[in-house]
């Protein structure tokens, strides 16, 4: 255990030295926040109205979101049992990695990624086994495969990838998991899955559907698409004695009743919100190929985000977006994500991203 002269108690030198969680910054009322990949829309009509009729705070909700979980069982074909709901996806993440993994596992992962990965890692006492990602900031999923040891228990996978943007084919995640020693669990993380408009592109739905790989969980988020991020609720679609050992290691009654109800209203509303998420998708293909007519070299982008590789010029430009009212996400030494907003904060991206490609240095790897 460390003797941090800072931290009054003994505790596990991994987590004393792990940085805490960082959340994209909120925004003044001056500014438009594009730091956290929230969905720009209030919520439907129909959502608020559920909202509202769900008033008893003094009563525990149900502990398994039954009712959030039968609806979606429904919806992929599978058991209720099947479906594991929890405090958003990064929740269930958390469990997952808690049930298969201990000191001296190892869970794979591309880099970068999710910036929740390596903390749920080590949390458990795992190692984080980083495989970079290629040149055009994707997975790199040979590499991926090769890494996998006698000490692998897990294999996660995000796409469309957060923070960078581009998507894993369904042909290269076939070719993967076959690689995958059935015993080894994959996570297939598609928190942006509703906003994927890339031909072939692996769906979560389709690998469930063949039922051939009972190591695949997939994951999915109300947060983003769904416009219900403050109320936090996620779900897994696995085998049930998978899911069953993830839900062993969660803290019960972590989903509200509001965040049920709020669910099974945005589902009832389905193809209203997929209208908005269309308006977003086309948003953000704008504001892709503005960004690469002003020079600058944007991965293909198929979440709610952009990525502009910023590396040693990362923590400038990000002053530069926010000097002109832009709150993004630098990630330092990396670059920077910026999260679709609202149509307003399109043309001010624009121009403030030329404006900074402008100063960088000629021979920089982020400009075309």
């Amino acid at each position: 255990m460390t003797d941090a002269a800072d931290i009054p108690v003994r505790v596990r030198p991994e987590i004393a030295s792990l940085p805490a969680y960082k959340q994209g910054r909120q925004a003044g009322a001056d500014a438009f926040k594009l730091s956290s990949n929230e969905n720009p829309f209030d919520p439907l009509p129909g959502v608020l109205k559920a909202l509202s009729e769900t008033t008893s705070v003094n009563r525990y909700p149900d502990a398994t979101a039954t009712r959030l979980r039968t609806r979606l069982a429904d919806r992929f074909g599978v058991t209720p049992d099947e479906v594991h709901v929890a405090a958003g996806s990064v929740s269930i993440l958390a469990q997952l990695v808690l049930a298969v993994a201990g000191p001296g596992d190892e869970v794979i992962y591309a880099w970068r990624s999710f910036e929740a990965y390596p903390w749920l890692t080590v949390v458990p006492g795992a190692v984080g086994v980083q495989v970079p990602l290629t040149d055009d900031a994707r997975h790199d999923l040979p590499a991926m495969a090769e890494a996998i040891t006698d000490h692998t228990r897990a294999v996660i996978l995000c796409t469309p990838n957060n923070p960078t943007g581009p998507i894993i084919t369904q042909d290269e995640f076939d070719a993967f998991v076959e690689r995958v020693p059935s015993d080894v669990l994959v996570i297939l993380d598609e928190a942006y899955a509703e906003f994927v408009t890339a031909p072939g592109a692996v769906s979560g739905d389709a690998v469930l559907a063949r039922g051939t790989h009972t190591n695949v969980v997939v994951l999915r988020t109300f947060s983003k698409a769904w416009g219900l991020a403050g109320l936090r609720v996620g779900y897994a679609i696995g085998h049930h004695r998978i899911l069953d050992a993830a839900r062993s290691t969660g803290i019960p009654l972590s989903v509200t009743g509001q965040a049920e109800a709020a669910a099974l209203a945005s589902l009832d509303v389905e193809d209203e919100l997929m209208t908005r998420v269309a308006v977003i998708a086309e948003r953000r293909d704008r504001l892709a190929a503005g960004l690469r007519e002003r020079g600058w070299r944007v991965p293909d982008a198929q979440g709610n985000f952009v990525w502009l590789p910023t590396y040693a010029e990362t923590m400038d430009a990000a002053a530069a977006f926010e000097a002109g009212g832009l709150i993004v996400r630098p990630f330092a030494g990396d670059g920077i994500r910026i999260s679709v907003g609202e149509e307003e904060s399109v043309e001010i991206v624009l121009r403030i991203a030329e404006s900074v490609v402008n100063d960088l240095p000629s021979e920089h790897s982020g400009r075309r």
